[in-house]
C-alpha cells in the first residue's frame, strides 16, 4: 500500500487530559494524539499527519522549527501522543472525503535515516521490482484487522530490530544485493573488505556465504532481514559484529512468501530468524491492549526496549485492502527513548 502520510480522518473520540486546560486527547484511526482543546468535534474530519512526516518549511507550520518540522512520538501531560491534527481550512479549496491522501496537497514528506558511508554503495539500479520491499503497515493505521482476523491464528508475534533493511536474491542464477531502496553493484574483485566500496550489506553477503549458499538451495527466490551492529542506528544493541536476522522468504517466481517453511529455508542457509516473542490463537480485542504487550524489554539487548513486534498469521492470509497480512507495533518507550 502507498503510505498516507497526511490524510483525512474522522475524529473518532475526545477525552480530557487531567490538569490540562487548553489541550484534550483525540483518537483517529488506532491513534491516539493530543489536540488544542475546542478546535475539533467528535466525528469532525481533520488533516492527520503521521508521525515520521516531515511538513514543508512554510509560515502556517512555523511552530514545528524547531523540531526540524519532523513529527514524532512525543509525552504531553503524561499521554503518549504521536501525529498531529489540523482543520481541513489548512488545504487548498477543494472537494476532500474521509481516507483522501493529501501527502503531496500539502508537500508532506517521510523522514528518512541518512546512510553512514560504511552503508553506500555503488547503484546498480532502483530495488527490483519483482520482489516487494519490506514496510509493514502500522496497526494504529488498519485497526479494522483486529476484528476481523481476531480468530483467524495462530498468530507469531516476532521482535521488530531497529536496523538497516537488507535484500539478498537468486533470479535467473544471478545474484543481487539490495539496500531498502536500491539494488547495489557488486563490488570490484581484490577490494578490501574494509574499502568504503565493500558496504555493509556485501560485507555481511561475503562473510555468510549468502550466494553460494542460496545457488546450492535453489533459483529465483529471495530473502529479507534486518542489519543491525557497528555504525547502524548508533548500534543500540551494543554489538562487537554485524549480525542478520531474517524474516522474509520470497518466492520470486511464484509472487508469493514462504510461511511455515521458511523457517527451514533460514536454517538450511545457516542463518537466524528474527527472534520469536509470543505465539497466540487470537488477536488482543484493541490497539491499547497490544501496545501495552509490545512494552517490554528487547530478546536481543534486555537492557533496552524493544523497537515494536510484527504480527504475521502462521499461515498466509491475503487481503484484498493491504495485500498479505503482516502489521507492525511499536513500543512507545522506545520511540520516546530513542527521540522517534
Amino acid at each position: 500500500m502507498e503510505r498516507k502520510l497526511a490524510s483525512i480522518q474522522k475524529i473518532l473520540a475526545l477525552n480530557p487530559i487531567p490538569n490540562a486546560d487548553k489541550i484534550e486527547q483525540a483518537t483517529i484511526l488506532g491513534w491516539s494524539l493530543v489536540v488544542q482543546k475546542g478546535v475539533f468535534k467528535v466525528g469532525d474530519l481533520a488533516v492527520f499527519c503521521e508521525i515520521d512526516s516531515i511538513l514543508p518549511d512554510k509560515p502556517e507550520f512555523e511552530f514545528l522549527r524547531a523540531r526540524k518540522f519532523r513529527i514524532k512520538t512525543i509525552k504531553l501531560k503524561g499521554i503518549v501522543s504521536q501525529g498531529i491534527a489540523f482543520p481541513l481550512s489548512i488545504l487548498p479549496v477543494g472537494a476532500f472525503i474521509e481516507g483522501d491522501n493529501v501527502t503531496e496537497v500539502l508537500g508532506v514528506t517521510k523522514f528518512e535515516i541518512p546512510i553512514p558511508v560504511c552503508m553506500s554503495g555503488i547503484m546498480k539500479g532502483s530495488f527490483p521490482g519483482f520482489i516487494p520491499k519490506t514496510d509493514e503497515e502500522r496497526i494504529q493505521n488498519v485497526p479494522w484487522i483486529l476484528d476481523v482476523y481476531h480468530n483467524q491464528g495462530p498468530f507469531n508475534y516476532t521482535e521488530k530490530l531497529d536496523g538497516t533493511s537488507a535484500t539478498y536474491y537468486i533470479k535467473d542464477g544471478v545474484f543481487g544485493v539490495c539496500s531498502r531502496n536500491i539494488n547495489l553493484a557488486r563490488p570490484e574483485p581484490g577490494v578490501s573488505v574494509k574499502d568504503k566500496i565493500l558496504n555493509v550489506f556485501w560485507k555481511v553477503a561475503n562473510e555468510l556465504h549468502l550466494e553460494d549458499n542460496m545457488k546450492r538451495l535453489g533459483d529465483n527466490f529471495a530473502i529479507q532481514g534486518e542489519i543491525i551492529g557497528p555504525g547502524i542506528q548508533q548500534n543500540r544493541y551494543g554489538l562487537n559484529e554485524h549480525r542478520i536476522y531474517i524474516y522474509n522468504v520470497f518466492d520470486i517466481a511464484t509472487g508469493s512468501y514462504a510461511d511455515v517453511h521458511a523457517i527451514d529455508i533460514i536454517k538450511a542457509l545457516n542463518l537466524i530468524s528474527v527472534p520469536l516473542v509470543s505465539v497466540t490463537k487470537t488477536l488482543p480485542p484493541d490497539i491499547e491492549t497490544l501496545v501495552k504487550f509490545a512494552t517490554i524489554q528487547s530478546i536481543i539487548a534486555p537492557s533496552i526496549p524493544i523497537e515494536g513486534m510484527v504480527i504475521r498469521p502462521k499461515h498466509n492470509i491475503n487481503d484484498a485492502r493491504i495485500g498479505r497480512l503482516s502489521f507492525k507495533v511499536l513500543n512507545p518507550e522506545y520511540l520516546l527513548k530513542y527521540g522517534e
